[in-house]
């Protein structure tokens, strides 16, 4: 054999040998001593609870039996992030009553923004606590609770040690409400479009000062497919010819993508200026299409219609959410109630998910499938 057929002949052999796992070398589990979430609804567990009025039955029946804070029948992602990390639900920083922040703490609130809304929460619905708030909340908490925690006592086991700011996972679901805020603003898609880069700049602004106060790992929630929310489909006008074959409103869908699409290069550039940290971006948009299109294949029922509401197309009525008491004969009665079996459904009262729904989405994105760079939650403090 000539020599360079022999080149060409063994090439493939040492590529094969390279790309076969080393029996020496293996990514260690990161050992994430605590966890600080930053986000909306979708990972609050009583923020706005605490600060606003907590979330009526029958939210929380599934699980906690009870309202527990959450805008869901039961457990979000971010409580099955902690129960996989072995760390117990995270206690919302604005909860000042039995709460354990020795692991970490929320920070998110229901309605939260990246930019801050020049409306109150009464006239728009969305929260103060946006997520330039939740960083001052989070370094106060930062720099406080190594006070409190010297002095001893209770505080020695209900609040987190100094090293485990730098240890800990930093997650982040939020934007959401950024979008459908322009849409309430009666903007055009163009100019909800328009604004994202600025919403993305304040955004990175958060990371960076996080990054600032010894954050190292990153775990980021893009913006799910709000034009298949019921709240979007019965509130704003959709045309026929803007409803896709799955009955979601292509529009709303369509900025939620160009969001992600926008906040995927953001993070690429943070990598880039960030050098220590470890930014993972996961695709929560394709896990919840894919769920919500995909309803009847994966054991799910009636995906765009609320589990918990009250009358409509989509069984949800803005005037009449979940949990609404309505008062006959003198006695008070809920209208708003849940579903027969919120385990088969997806959409809980409109806006948020069910239990089943944050379980199944959670075990689609806990291994890296939907990650970029493409790594599990485990060993998501490795570059």
């Amino acid at each position: 054999m000539e020599p360079k057929y022999m080149i060409y002949g063994i090439f493939p052999l040492v590529m094969s040998m390279l790309l076969l796992p080393s029996p020496t070398v293996s990514i260690t589990k990161c050992n994430f001593p605590a966890i600080f979430n930053f986000g909306d609804s979708n990972s609050d567990t009583g923020g706005l609870s605490a600060a606003f009025g907590a979330a009526p039955p029958p939210n929380g029946e599934t699980y906690f039996h009870s309202p527990a804070g959450r805008y869901s029948d039961g457990r979000l992602v971010i409580d099955f992030i902690a129960e996989s990390l072995g760390l117990p639900y995270l206690s919302a920083y604005l909860d000042s009553v039995g709460s354990n922040f020795s692991h970490g703490a929320n920070f998110a609130t229901a309605g939260s923004t990246i930019r801050p809304q020049n409306t109150t929460i009464s006239q728009s619905g969305y929260s103060p606590i946006s997520l330039d708030v939740q960083f001052v909340q989070f370094s106060d908490f930062h720099r406080r609770s190594q006070v409190f925690k010297k002095q001893g006592g209770i505080f020695e086991n209900l609040l987190p040690k100094e090293d485990y700011f730098s240890e800990a996972l930093y997650t982040f679901d939020i934007g959401q409400n950024d979008l459908t805020a322009g849409y309430k603003l009666n903007m055009t898609t163009e100019q909800v479009k328009a604004y994202i880069p600025d919403v993305l700049g304040q955004f990175s602004n958060v990371i960076r000062k996080i990054y600032g106060e010894g954050g190292r790992s990153f775990w980021i929630h893009n913006t799910g497919p709000v034009g298949c929310l019921p709240y979007i489909l019965d509130r704003y006008l959709v045309t026929a010819a803007q409803i896709d074959k799955y009955g979601c409103a292509s529009p709303f869908n369509e900025v939620a993508q160009y969001f992600n699409l926008r906040l995927k290069e953001t993070l690429a550039q943070l990598r880039k200026e960030l050098p220590e940290a470890t930014i993972t971006y996961i695709d929560v948009y394709s896990v919840k299409y894919t769920l919500i299109t995909q309803a009847q294949e994966n054991g799910f029922q009636d995906p765009l219609i609320a589990c918990c509401g009250h009358g409509g197309k989509y069984n949800f009525n803005r005037l009449m959410k979940c949990g609404a008491k309505k008062t006959v004969n003198g006695k008070e009665i809920v209208i708003a109630k849940s579903c027969e079996d919120p385990t088969v459904r997806i959409n809980w009262d409109g806006v948020h998910y069910t239990e089943a729904a944050n379980k199944w989405i959670f075990q689609q994105i806990a291994n890296g499938s939907f990650s970029d760079p493409p790594i599990s939650l485990k060993i998501s403090c490795h570059s």
